[in-house]
């Protein structure tokens, strides 16, 4: 409270923080009252006097050298510590500032010239108070990359042009002698000498002097297991009783996967078993992000779920335009609200910045980029050790209730639909009937709709144990009560976080997993190479688990949105009628050689299936895979079906 925001072009003073509205008043004595998760979300808004988080470019973080990349890390802290008085910046706890930086007792120019006299101390050269201005301003414009020497860009070795044998040979004697309390670095240089003499024979690699040995050693080793020190380890003491308890939004941050009791038709047509990976806040239980991918899949990359938790949804370029469309996909009654609801509701969703997001390393994948990301927007990670009872498994087994819950949902929803499409299944379960993509939609509309609106047993007050919040109730009580808003990250963000692919751009766009991806930005540039990257392909980002679009990055620095050409009917209720025809077709053809279903004139179906059979098991699929069963229109007979028009309209 009390901090000054630009919001509706106006600039307006923080007054009050009460179930979730942000209470505001102008210079002009005008008062307004708005949803936080609207305000922070709003075109231009902007916290006067903070530096907003930036993700840095991956390319230009990429090609600095390491020593430069430290030195920026540590110009980092110590121009929050200025601005801030917490070396961590605001919010990161851990204490109160020191004297000398109190924003309350000196000036900004007074904590510049503190922190040159510091930094001189302790043994930094040439650092004055105009250094220190110069790069917290640095810092304000550029971010991260602000406080990076630009000499360091220069194409150089960090070991010089020491022969890369003696350096292969110095990192492992390194590695041999890690962990050992007794190592000191004459012993890895002796060591080193002996690995050189064994692997490339005696004499025939000149070894540099004594003394460059001993730097290139320390250059080498690990700051954090410098020789003689003993080896860190992943079960080492951290604490007894787990993470500590989360008590503002956005605090802690758990990411979980469970397995989910229905099956999803797959891109080959055949059913797959899906698992579903939520971001869940510990304070509020509130989803802030959740992707479904299949169980065989690879780790879902946690930059993916940071961008889908920290972007709000309506900053987001088309976020309308294709809930419009996916919201067709499903006839009206069978939706959980009508589409003006669900566009209101999906604005006021929750979407924050997370201080810490706690993984299990077995679900969730980091990459070196990822923790240069987090590190630069200020997000802890901590991996949840998989033999420690505490926080996390409370968070994993309400992560394993929300898939229950949505599993009891879909295949609800599968057994109606599949009853509209043949009367004579009605109250079977129709399994494999959603489409993957559907399935998502059905997932959000769900999280939407009931979870963040069902009240939990696990969100009460001590004081009344028998009132049960829900996770949106709960938002709202604890931004109350904290007196901060957990602020997001911008529009553009969105794709600067997700994973990146270099592509072509051809005559016909950008092909990316059997897809095809045109606008007509690309029209200058098909058949081009990029003149940015060496191999001159583009860079293309992408989300993993949404389909619809694509990013590429042009000449002008920016990225730019790349459509789906398919994606306008993809999902219409017409077309899914032809996506489930296209599946019977597979499933009829998916028997062994010789097989009568593999017949072209349409016998074998009515040899070898029952009246009312489900789709046929492919034998030939590793591991007997079973193609998934596309439920029959009525009045099928033998290999051909009626076509009931009025039946089809009704789902429209």
């Amino acid at each position: 409270m009390g901090a000054q925001v630009r919001f509706e072009d106006r600039t307006w003073q923080v007054t009050a923080l009460v179930d979730g509205r942000v209470y505001l008043a102008a210079e002009d004595g005008a008062t307004g009252c708005v949803l936080a998760a609207r305000l922070v979300a709003a075109d231009g808004f902007e916290v006067v006097g903070l530096a907003a988080p930036q993700v840095p470019a991956a390319a230009m973080w990429a090609d600095v050298p390491l020593p430069a990349r430290e030195r920026a890390m540590a110009w980092l802290r110590h121009i929050r510590e200025v601005e801030t008085g917490l070396p961590g910046g605001p919010g990161s706890g851990g204490g109160v500032p020191r004297p000398e930086y109190d924003s309350q007792a000196f000036t900004l120019a007074e904590r510049e010239l503190a922190k040159a006299k510091e930094l001189a101390g302790l043994g930094w050269t040439k650092v004055s108070r105009p250094t220190v201005q110069r790069m917290r301003l640095a810092y304000q414009r550029q971010g991260l990359l602000g406080l990076v020497d630009k000499r360091s860009l220069r194409a150089s070795s960090p070991t010089g042009r020491t022969d890369e044998r003696v350096v292969a040979a110095v990192l492992e004697a390194l590695r041999v002698r890690r962990g050992r309390r007794a190592t000191t670095v004459k012993q890895v240089i002796d060591l080193a000498e002996q690995i050189v003499a064994q692997t490339h024979g005696k004499g025939r690699v000149t070894l540099p002097a004594r003394s460059s040995l001993y730097r290139l050693v320390r250059m080498l080793a690990d700051p954090a297991e410098p020789p003689g020190s003993p080896a860190r380890t992943a079960t080492g003491p951290d604490g007894a009783g787990g993470g500590p308890p989360a008590l503002r939004p956005a605090e802690r941050v758990h990411v979980a996967t469970a397995r989910l009791g229905v099956e999803a038709v797959g891109e080959d047509g055949r059913a797959v078993a899906v698992s579903v990976t939520c971001a869940l806040d510990g304070a509020t239980g509130c989803v802030l992000a959740a992707v479904l991918h299949p169980q065989q899949a690879a780790p879902v990359e946690l930059s993916v779920l940071l961008a889908e938790m920290a972007v709000p949804r309506t900053a987001r370029p088309g976020w309308r335009e294709m809930l419009r469309a996916v919201h067709e996909a499903l006839p009206l009654p069978l939706r959980l609200m009508p589409l003006d609801a669900r566009i209101e509701a999906t604005v006021a969703r929750p979407a924050a910045l997370p201080q810490t997001l706690v993984f299990d390393p077995a679900a969730a994948a980091v990459t070196p980029w990822f923790l240069t990301v987090c590190e630069s927007l200020g997000v802890s990670l901590e991996a949840a050790p998989a033999r420690r009872r505490g926080l996390h498994s409370a968070a994993g087994d309400r992560v394993k209730t929300f898939a229950g819950l949505f599993t009891r949902h879909s295949a609800d929803l599968a057994t109606a639909l599949g009853a509209v499409h043949r009367p004579d299944s009605a109250g079977r379960q129709a399994e494999a009937f959603f489409s993957l993509p559907h399935l998502r939609d059905v997932l959000d509309e769900w999280i939407t709709a009931r979870w963040h609106t069902r009240p939990q047993q696990a969100l009460r007050h001590p004081l009344l144990p028998k009132a049960a919040l829900s996770p949106q109730e709960m938002w709202r009580v604890l931004l109350g009560v904290a007196g901060s808003v957990p602020v997001p990250l911008a529009g553009q963000d969105f794709a600067e976080l997700l994973p990146v692919q270099h592509q072509a751009v051809t005559e016909s766009g950008i092909r990316l997993g059997r897809r095809r991806y045109d606008h007509e930005c690309l029209d200058e540039h098909r058949g081009r190479a990029c003149p940015t990257t060496d191999g001159g392909r583009w860079e293309v980002r992408h989300h993993p688990y949404d389909v619809r679009q694509v990013y590429i990055r042009l000449p002008d620095g920016l990225l730019h949105e790349i459509p789906w050409t398919e994606h306008a009917h993809a999902l219409r209720p017409f077309d899914d009628a032809v996506r489930r025809r296209t599946g019977q077709i597979i499933a009829d053809r998916s028997g062994p050689p010789g097989h009568p279903a593999s017949s072209s004139n349409g016998r074998g179906r009515e040899a070898g299936v029952p009246a009312g059979g489900q789709g046929l098991t492919d034998r030939s699929a590793p591991g007997g895979a079973a193609v998934a069963p596309v439920p029959d229109g009525p009045g099928r007979a033998g290999a051909f079906g009626m076509w009931d028009a009025q039946a089809e309209a009704e789902q429209w």
